[in-house]
């Protein structure tokens, strides 16, 4: 049971379940979380992901580097493998966000950095430790970090290894917000429970747009940028909202789909599905 996929209300939620490791990632668990990705990706009835740790002592503290880590320094396998895990060309539009407390490490705060909105407690802390053991933060992170934070800060984190808690996390924009470690899972929910009831193509657009057009040119960009939002322009759910707003009534984009069961994702230990 080390990753667990819970569908209600068209959320789906996405457990680390590895308490005694602290949610450290092995092998099979970077397949699985790939998995569960695709499966947020594929099932148009999910809108929203949840990912978060199964203890309040860690979101993920990282690989394993009794497990997963040789294989990688022995060249049994290419990182590229993690990709999934990693989100790394996974084309997932919908919004994912982190629910994170506790140790945020490493291949964690990797995990962490291909996630949307990022909700931590208080008593998180966060850290990339790979230059101590010789090793780099190469999923994605040497590419990410660098972008999504300013480089001065984001050199401080690759370079020393140092770790920071959540206030700091916040204050440099690593984070969106900061609660209080009774409040996360909850938060996170509501949060995710409010965007499942926005036009669900109004945001598939908004996160490809930003992913995509972030590469480009400023002018080939901003012409990609009127192309995607006539993509938007011309939906349905474009025409209901423009019809609520002028009858003055809420706009009805579609009803949430009710808990039910998710199909296991791949062979082998480790995997559980649920139902809520």
């Amino acid at each position: 049971m080390a990753v667990e996929l819970t569908v209600q209300d068209s959320i789906a939620d996405i457990v680390l379940n590895r308490p005694d490791k602290r949610n450290a990632m092995t092998q099979a668990m970077y397949h699985q979380l790939a998995d569960a990705f695709a499966y947020v990706r594929d099932d148009e009835a999910i809108r929203v992901a949840v990912l978060r740790g199964s203890t309040p002592e860690a979101f993920c503290a990282g690989a394993d580097l009794t497990e997963a880590a040789p294989g990688l320094t022995e060249g049994h396998f290419d990182i590229s493998e993690w990709d999934g895990a990693h989100l790394k060309n996974m084309n997932l539009f919908k919004p994912v966000i982190a629910a994170v407390d506790g140790y945020c490490l490493g291949g964690g705060l990797e995990i962490m950095l291909g996630t949307d909105i990022r909700i931590a407690a208080s008593t998180a802390v966060f850290g990339l430790p790979e230059a101590g053991v010789g090793l780099v933060p190469a999923g994605g992170t040497l590419t990410r970090l660098v972008r999504q934070i300013p480089y001065a800060h984001a050199m401080d984190l690759l370079l020393t290894g140092r770790r920071i808690d959540a206030a700091e996390a916040y204050a440099i924009g690593l984070i969106s917000t900061v609660v209080d470690p009774a409040d996360l899972v909850a938060t996170a929910h509501n949060k995710a429970a409010a965007l499942a009831q926005l036009s669900q193509q109004s945001l598939r657009v908004i996160k490809e747009s930003v992913l995509r057009l972030s590469d480009l040119p400023l002018s080939a960009a901003l012409h990609a940028e009127a192309v995607y939002g006539q993509k938007a322009f011309l939906g349905k759910e474009a025409a209901e909202g423009l019809a609520a707003f002028s009858e003055n009534r809420p706009p009805n984009f579609g009803t949430p789909s009710p808990g039910r069961w998710a199909p296991a994702l791949r062979q082998g230990a480790g995997t559980e599905m649920k139902n809520s």
